[in-house]
């Protein structure tokens, strides 16, 4: 009898063992599958600036841009990475239980992004508050928030408006501002070429939204130079 057991136990410490084995696995080759198609997207792009450069009239093949096609492949890679992460997977073990409701600012948040109607950067400062109802985040958090959807094309009307959202489902605050303050070389580099313009964005939820001196309050700590 008690071999019985024996048995049974070590059976079934075996089929446990063969679905962690297995279960790793898994995970291995999903992580191989997604390499694997990281590279591939990757030799797509590199052939598409090769193209691009070639119909610019453009000898791909002289020294100076013989590796360009890849390095520009690399770096917009990088400069989109954000398509690639979600706000849910920064902030689900930095949120925390805290007995807290004043105005909570992070400002000066430097953000790098791109234009998606020419490709060329813009960059600039967000400055975000919330006001907690009995929960705070990591303050890192909130740039890192920035940095997820800063890293994807963007216009900065909806870069705005996706930060702030992002932050209230995640926190459920009394109240979340965003204000945004940019340089487009769009503008700059371009068309009507103006060195000195820059754009302001705003997006008020909640308290922020509803009462002026809320925001008022908001704007007077983050504005002021």
């Amino acid at each position: 009898m008690e071999c019985h057991h024996a048995s049974a136990k070590n059976g079934v410490a075996d089929e446990n063992q063969n679905m962690y084995i297995k279960s790793e696995q898994n995970g291995l080759c999903r992580e191989v599958s997604r390499e694997s198609a990281d590279v591939d997207k990757l030799s797509h792009i590199e052939k598409a600036y090769t193209t691009v450069l070639s119909e610019l009239g453009e000898d791909v093949e002289r020294e100076g841009l013989l590796r360009t096609p890849l390095r520009a492949a690399k770096a917009m890679q990088f400069l989109t990475k954000g398509y690639k992460e979600t706000a849910q997977d920064i902030l689900n073990d930095a949120i925390f239980d805290e007995n807290h409701d004043e105005m909570v600012i992070v400002k000066d948040i430097d953000l790098f992004s791109l234009c998606e109607h020419h490709l060329v950067p813009f960059f600039g400062k967000a400055h975000i508050a919330y006001l907690p109802n009995k929960k705070v985040v990591g303050l890192s958090k909130l740039a890192r928030i920035v940095e997820i959807y800063s890293r994807r094309l963007q216009v900065q009307e909806r870069l705005t408006k996706q930060i702030a959202s992002a932050i209230s489902e995640a926190l459920e605050p009394a109240g979340v501002a965003v204000v945004i303050e940019a340089v487009h070389m769009c503008m700059v580099m371009r068309g009507v070429q103006k060195m000195n313009a820059s754009t302001v964005t705003s997006a008020m939820l909640g308290s922020f939204h509803d009462n002026a001196e809320t925001r008022k309050e908001f704007l007077a700590l983050t504005m002021q130079k």
